[in-house]
């Protein structure tokens, strides 16, 4: 399983499923990371925390906790 932590700098991704319960899920979704949209990494941190990504022609930063919620595949 890929996640979104493990896609490198200027890769984009496209969210496959969510993992994660109640209000995790629900707060990454809120940030409109769903099933199927693309996610172009910008920036990571230098300690990996956090990923800046762009979504829906937003930014957006994610803690590496919740990046690992999010099963990706290349896209």
């Amino acid at each position: 399983m890929k996640t979104l932590r493990n896609v490198k700098v200027g890769q984009t991704a496209v969210v496959v499923k969510l993992h994660g319960e109640g209000a995790v899920k629900r707060r990454i979704m809120d940030m409109g990371i769903t099933k199927g949209i693309s996610v172009f990494v910008r920036k990571v941190a230098p300690l990996g925390d956090p990923i800046e990504v762009t979504v829906r022609n937003y930014e957006l930063s994610l803690r590496k906790a919740d990046a690992e919620m999010i099963e990706v595949e290349e896209g």
